[in-house]
């Protein structure tokens, strides 16, 4: 069994200012990069990055005893497709991240910040969804899921503002979580208080010119349809 310093050694991304990451060198694969941001006791990124074993998955922290108490659900023989970084994300992370290298981004139940004096501190302001945008592939996706109903309705507004993103749920969320949701200690936590998750999902789209250098990313809807989760939601538990 390995230690904990053996776990930082191998999970754990050293990195320096305005120097790029080499995904490639990195995981030894081509496969798409899914990335956490704020990856909590760590229970969505060490489950489904079993399930999508053909993904590779950056977590991404600004607490080191949060990391530590994810490298603890992490074996390096199940996880080879798992690194770790302690970091924050501004709008100097595209001098670490690669530009248009990331298909798909989770952010799980972040901070409400719920006094309108704190608003200014949420993680969802319009420069961060500009950093966002620069290191997502075309196409690629946002997940986001919170069960502050005030947050949902600032998030859902930010979005719609923009050009560059695309809501895929018709009221910009929903109630219904995807086939193959894992629920997180947060989230078990707070629906026993009474407060149920809502779920969000944008899609970065080509309104900008593309040029030979963008990838266009990979569909990647599954395991289930987008119009499929929203009949569900309209046909009951309402």
């Amino acid at each position: 069994m390995m230690t904990i310093q053996e776990k930082e050694e191998f999970f754990c991304i050293p990195h320096k200012d305005n120097e790029l990451l080499d995904f490639r060198a990195i995981f030894g694969n081509d496969n798409p990069v899914y990335m956490e941001i704020g990856c909590g006791k760590g229970e969505l990124i060490a489950t489904k990055s079993l399930v999508e074993w053909d993904r590779n998955f950056l977590g991404i922290e600004v607490k080191g005893d949060r990391i530590r108490i994810i490298l603890h659900k992490l074996d390096a023989s199940r996880h080879a497709n798992v690194r770790l970084m302690r970091l924050y994300v501004d709008d100097s992370v595209i001098n670490i991240i690669p530009r248009h290298s990331i298909r798909k981004i989770f952010i799980i139940h972040p901070d409400p910040w719920p006094k309108r004096k704190h608003h200014k501190n949420r993680i969802i302001q319009d420069s961060f969804l500009d950093t966002l945008n620069q290191i997502l592939r075309l196409r690629g996706e946002i997940e986001i899921a919170t069960d502050h109903q005030e947050y949902v309705m600032w998030i859902v507004e930010h979005f719609a503002r923009r050009k560059d993103f695309v809501a895929l749920y018709e009221k910009g969320y929903t109630t219904l979580p995807r086939a193959g949701h894992i629920v997180t200690y947060y989230e078990e936590f707070k629906r026993k208080e009474g407060y149920p998750p809502y779920f969000m999902r944008f899609r970065k789209t080509d309104h900008l010119p593309l040029t030979a250098h963008t990838p266009q990313g990979d569909e990647d809807d599954r395991p289930e349809t987008i119009a499929g989760n929203l009949s569900a939601e309209s046909s009951g538990n309402r």
